[in-house]
C-alpha cells in the first residue's frame, strides 16, 4: 500500500469504525446529557481522540516492532471493554438526572479501552499491507482523524430527535437513556460471552497469558 491509498483508506475506516455496535452502545449512554448538537458532537468527538490516542500508541507500537499482540492480552482488553459497555448500560438505565458538562472526560476514557481493545486487528491489518513505516504512520493517523469525525456525526445524528421537537425533548431524552442503556448492556454480555466462553479466555487448558 502506498501513501495516499493508505490516507484514504485510513480515513474511511476510521469513518466506518465509530458505526461499530459497541462503539455505537457505549456512547449513547452518553448523549442524553447534550440538548445542542455541538454539545452532542463534542462527546463524540472526545470518544474519538481517546481511541486515537490508544490505537496510536499500542497499535503503532506493535507497528513498529513488527509483532502481533499477545492473544490473551487481546482478549483480556476484549473482556474488559465487555465489562465497561454492562457498567455504563447499568449506569445509564440508574441515572436519574442530566450529567454535568465535566462528564465529557468519560468518554474519553472509554475511548481510549475501546481503542486499546481494537488496536491488535488494526495492527495485524497495517502489518499485512505494508513494510513502510511513513505509510503505516500515515494509515493510523487518517484512521484516528476518521474516527473521531465519524463518531462525531453518530452522536449528532443520534440525540437528533431530541432537537426536533422542544416539546418532547425529555421524553426523547428517557428514551434514548433507556434504550442506549439496554442496547449497552446487552452487547456488553453478548462480548463477554463470546470472548470469555466461545474464544476461551477462561478455558481451562488456554495458553498461559501473554503467548
Amino acid at each position: 500500500m502506498t501513501l495516499l491509498p493508505a490516507l484514504a483508506f485510513g480515513f474511511a475506516l476510521g469513518v466506518r469504525h465509530a458505526t461499530d455496535a459497541d462503539h455505537i452502545a457505549a456512547i449513547g449512554t452518553f448523549i442524553a446529557s447534550r440538548r445542542t448538537a455541538i454539545g452532542a458532537a463534542s462527546l463524540g468527538a472526545m470518544w474519538g481522540i481517546g481511541h486515537s490516542i490508544s490505537v496510536l500508541l499500542a497499535g503503532g507500537a506493535l507497528v513498529m516492532l513488527r509483532v502481533p499482540m499477545p492473544v490473551r492480552l487481546a482478549l483480556a482488553l476484549e473482556f474488559l471493554v465487555a465489562l465497561m459497555l454492562i457498567t455504563l448500560g447499568v449506569r445509564s438505565l440508574w441515572a436519574r438526572q442530566r450529567e454535568t458538562q465535566g462528564s465529557a472526560v468519560r468518554p474519553l476514557l472509554v475511548g481510549v479501552v475501546h481503542g486499546l481493545a481494537g488496536s491488535a486487528v488494526l495492527a495485524l491489518v497495517v502489518i499485512g499491507s505494508t513494510s513502510s513505516l511513513l505509510v503505516a504512520a500515515a494509515y493510523l493517523a487518517c484512521f484516528g482523524v476518521g474516527t473521531v469525525a465519524g463518531m462525531a456525526l453518530v452522536t449528532v445524528l443520534l440525540a437528533l430527535p431530541a432537537h426536533l421537537s422542544v416539546s418532547r425533548a425529555l421524553s426523547i431524552e428517557r428514551s434514548i437513556r433507556l434504550a442506549s442503556g439496554v442496547a449497552s448492556v446487552v452487547i456488553g454480555a453478548l462480548l463477554a460471552h463470546r470472548v470469555g466462553v466461545q474464544d476461551g479466555l477462561f478455558a481451562a487448558g488456554a495458553l498461559p497469558f501473554g503467548r
